[in-house]
């Protein structure tokens, strides 16, 4: 693991917007090897989404930064282990970031990560970062300090993976379907390539409606499979056929040709669809309906990445980091694309995760780490950008 758990404490994060009117619970500790973390954003009902960003802490539920020392895998660590450019994409390329609530230091924040990470600077004033609300507008929503820490995550990963992109993070002004998906429809309007949610709420008939927010015709749009295992239910809308669903891998370092060794994330989520049509290119046998999902990336805490935000370096896991990190790999290639049809079509071109389990299920492939398709981790992690 490269973080250090060590460091002064981030303060406790505040819970606003729909979880106001409740009265704020500590956060749920929870453990992944010896890595305790918590979730940044608290559960949701009804027809809402939490972000899926989950924080290093202590077992106490304490969070750990530090403001100088950069904790967690670094940008050159995830081009080293998913195979990938440098210095990649073009600023002809608009990726875009969808989420919930304001985020007042997400431009000072970008500017301290890629100037630590080596990256080419990305602001207001050069073009390359955009902040707008989900229509578009320069008014933004009140923050949120949990949604603030998904943000952050959001555009650093982008940056990490394709540093010269153009970058638009469009804020929501809920955390609800409904203004999370005219976000999407805002983003597309913007001219995204890419759009990358990383967000989660509970499957059900009503989140059918909000269907064709998430079905724009040659955009590459990633959704988060979740981050409470296969027990917890699919996630929408990772669960939608139209979508690019993303799990989670624990990564590490090995002695190996590749220098990395992968197996699933006993977080991530994964499943059969109740509600959504299977599309042609999945062929696994015992999901008549959408499985989730279709492909992964690193999302374990205890192997977590580096984050910067509101003055302090500390390390994130959850599947948020996965989503934008394969949306941008998207952007990277900047080619036609059907959804997830290419992953399918390009399986020499990931790595196949073999090993690991979320769960217990009905089938095995639902829930553990098999040759070729699974659940957790789809057809595999990035092997470069072939696949995408």
């Amino acid at each position: 693991m490269r973080h250090i758990m060590s460091g002064a404490l981030l303060s406790a994060l505040a819970i606003v917007g729909l979880a106001a009117a409740a009265k704020a619970q500590p956060p749920v500790v929870h453990r992944s090897g010896n890595t305790y973390f918590i979730g940044a954003c608290p559960p949701v009902t009804g027809l809402n989404a939490r972000c899926t960003a989950d924080i290093v802490t202590d077992k106490f539920g304490k969070v750990l930064k530090s403001p100088a020392e950069i904790q967690g895998y670094t940008a050159a660590d995830l081009l080293s282990a998913y195979n990938l450019p440098s210095r990649a994409g073009i600023t002809s390329t608009i990726i875009a970031l969808v989420d919930a609530y304001g985020y007042p230091t997400a431009e000072t924040d970008l500017a301290v990560y890629r100037a630590q990470m080596g990256l080419p600077p990305c602001n207001f004033n050069n073009g390359c970062f955009h902040q707008v609300n989900q229509k578009g507008g320069k008014k933004l929503p009140p923050p949120n300090s949990g949604w603030d820490v998904e943000q952050g995550l959001d555009i650093e990963m982008a940056s990490a993976v394709c540093p010269r992109c153009t970058i638009y993070l469009v804020e929501a002004r809920t955390s609800s379907f409904k203004d999370l998906g005219t976000a999407v429809d805002e983003a597309a309007t913007l001219g995204a390539y890419v759009i990358s949610n990383s967000y989660c709420g509970v499957e059900s008939k009503g989140v059918r409606r909000f269907a064709n927010y998430y079905n724009h015709s040659g955009v590459a749009i990633t959704a988060a499979n979740g981050d409470d295992g296969y027990a917890a239910g699919v996630c929408a809308p990772a669960d939608m056929p139209t979508v690019i669903a993303v799990g989670g891998t624990t990564l590490t370092t090995a002695n190996n040709a590749r220098g990395w060794s992968e197996t699933v994330w006993s977080g991530t989520g994964s499943g059969c669809s109740a509600y959504f049509a299977k599309p042609s290119w999945q062929t696994d046998p015992n999901c008549p309906t959408r499985m989730v999902g279709d492909t992964a990336a690193v999302a374990d805490p205890d192997t977590g990445v580096a984050e910067y935000e509101d003055g302090s370096w500390f390390v994130v896991g959850g599947t948020s980091v996965a989503t934008p990190l394969i949306g941008a790999v998207f952007a990277v290639n900047d080619g036609g694309v059907n959804a997830a049809e290419s992953i399918y079509e390009n399986s020499s071109d990931l790595f196949d995760i073999t090993s690991g389990s979320n769960g217990t299920c009905p089938f095995a492939y639902w829930c553990n780490g098999e040759v070729g398709y699974d659940g957790p981790t789809g057809m595999g992690t990035p092997n470069g950008i072939n696949a995408f």
